[in-house]
């Protein structure tokens, strides 16, 4: 994820570490963004607390398929278009739209 710095004027790329999460709208629209697949990533595993605190409703298998830089496979859209939206620590977002 690249991002803006202001006081420098430059752009700088991050990797995968600094992203919270990110979702797949798998049928975009072009208007609405509808969250179809969600993932959560980032260095040192920030949300092992959270997962420790939902032990009881919340499964291994589907837990290390959320928590992932790669997505679980889907169907090819109606619209032929896919967003994707991913957001890092510090709450910057981006969305990038492919058509497939």
């Amino acid at each position: 994820m690249d991002i803006y710095d202001p006081t420098k004027g430059i752009v700088k790329s991050h990797s995968t570490d600094d992203i919270a999460c990110w979702f797949i709208d798998t049928n975009y629209n072009n208007e609405s963004f509808f969250v179809r697949h969600v993932y959560f990533t980032g260095a040192g595993e920030p949300y092992k607390k959270l997962k420790r605190a939902l032990k009881a409703e919340i499964d291994e298998a589907a837990w290390s398929e959320i928590y992932s830089t790669k997505s679980r496979p889907f169907d090819k859209p109606a619209t032929g278009k896919i967003a994707v939206k991913v957001i890092n620590h510090y709450g910057d977002e981006v969305l990038k739209v492919f058509e497939v």
